[in-house]
C-alpha cells in the first residue's frame, strides 16, 4: 500500500477563516432580528447593519477572509450573515468598541441548541451548521418550543 502526502508548508490550520457566534438577546425569531437591524441606530453611516462589541477579535484577520457571525436566538442557532469588516467605534465615554459591519442578508441555517454565554465567541467553520437549502429559506419557522424540542432530542 502506498500512501501519498502533500507537501507540508507549515500551517496546521484547515480554515483559512473562523466565524463569530453571538446570542441575540432580545429577539424572539430571526424576523425579530432583521427588524431590530433596519433601525437606523443599529446601522453604519452607508447603511449597513452593525452590531457593536468592547471586545475587538484579536483573530481578525481570519474573520474578515471569509467568516459570518452565527445569530442564537432563543437557544438555538438559526441564522447567519457574512461578516464584511470591523469599524471602530468610540462612545461618548470615550472607550473604543468594535462594530461588526454586517451583510444584509441572513442565511438561515439548520437548527443547532447552543446554551447560553456572555459576548461572542469564535466558531470553527467545522462546528458551523449549514445553511438551509435556498428552497427552505423563506418557509416559516416553526414554533420556538417545537424547535429546541427537536434539537434537544438531536432530530435538528
Amino acid at each position: 500500500m502506498m500512501l501519498l502526502y502533500g507537501w507540508w508548508n507549515g500551517d496546521d490550520s484547515v480554515d483559512k477563516f473562523t466565524h463569530l457566534i453571538k446570542l441575540s438577546v432580545g429577539t424572539e425569531t430571526v424576523d425579530d432580528l432583521l427588524r431590530w437591524q433596519k433601525l437606523r441606530r443599529v446601522q453604519t453611516s452607508d447603511g449597513l447593519p452593525r452590531h457593536v462589541t468592547r471586545m475587538w477579535p484579536k483573530r481578525e484577520a481570519e474573520i474578515l477572509e471569509g467568516g459570518s457571525i452565527y445569530w442564537v436566538i432563543k437557544g438555538l442557532i438559526q441564522c447567519r450573515q457574512r461578516i464584511l469588516r470591523l469599524d471602530e467605534v468610540n462612545g461618548g465615554d470615550g472607550i473604543r468598541r468594535c462594530a461588526i459591519v454586517l451583510e444584509p442578508e441572513v442565511h438561515r441555517t439548520q437548527s443547532v441548541q447552543k446554551r447560553p454565554f456572555q459576548g461572542w465567541r469564535y466558531l470553527a467553520p467545522s462546528d458551523a451548521p449549514p445553511d438551509l437549502p435556498a428552497s427552505r429559506q423563506n418557509d416559516e419557522a416553526l414554533p420556538v418550543e417545537l424547535n429546541q424540542a427537536l434539537a434537544e432530542i438531536g432530530v435538528i
